[in-house]
């Protein structure tokens, strides 16, 4: 979930990913789809800064950001992964509860791995929720593919014990960033390097994994 902000930060932010090099691309590493949450990823958002920066990168585009409905959004998911099988997801806030609904319903296919950033807890009360009742109840199941939960002490938008808890669930690893909100532009999150670090590892893993394998997704 992203929303328009007067914090001076989003400027700063917005000019270095603007200005980010296209990063080199490793052999036999696995295409990147970004999925934002809702309301879709601002131009300063890291996840907008990644999709320009990094090779083989993918920007998930659904055609109703304000007006969600899961199994459109899946449909549009589905569609991106069916063009890059293996892929590594990159989920932002309600885009982790549609990355979750998808494996459930897929088993996981085509998907190498996941870095699920600030889960928005669509099981909640808040008022914010109104209208992604498809998204609710929060998927339980194990994700069946290598994943890493980050989240914040602060987040707004789901507590520290419910986002571990979702980790716990999907069998995911978890990373704790202490008072990061909701590790967007409105708390200062702009390129966001520490993030790319824990992408660059899953995507180590994922392409380590395919070779190991000796074959390709499907």
């Amino acid at each position: 979930m992203d929303s328009p902000v007067g914090h001076r930060s989003s400027q700063d932010a917005g000019r270095a990913l603007r200005g980010a090099p296209r990063r080199a691309q490793a052999p036999g590493a696995p295409a990147v789809i970004i999925v934002p949450g809702l309301r879709g990823s601002g131009p300063a958002h890291w996840q907008s800064g990644w999709a320009r920066a990094l090779p083989r990168a993918e920007m998930l585009e659904q055609g109703d950001w304000d007006r969600p409905r899961l199994a459109d959004w899946a449909a549009t998911l589905a569609e991106a992964l069916r063009r890059r099988p293996g892929a590594v997801l990159v989920a932002h806030s309600l885009g982790c509860a549609l990355v979750a609904h998808y494996a459930r319903i897929s088993g996981g296919r085509h998907i190498a791995g996941a870095l699920l950033v600030a889960p928005a807890d669509v099981d909640t009360a808040s008022p914010w929720l109104r209208g992604l009742d498809t998204f609710s109840p929060m998927p339980q199941e194990r994700l069946g593919f290598p994943s890493l939960v980050v989240a914040s002490r602060n987040d707004p938008y789901v507590s520290l014990d419910r986002a571990r808890r979702f980790a716990e669930d999907w069998g995911a690893d978890f990373r704790d960033l202490g008072d990061a909100g909701h590790i967007n532009v409105a708390s200062g999150h702009g390129p966001w390097p520490e993030g790319l670090t824990m992408l660059d590892g899953l995507v180590r893993g994922a392409a380590d994994a395919s070779r190991g394998a000796g074959r390709a997704f499907g």
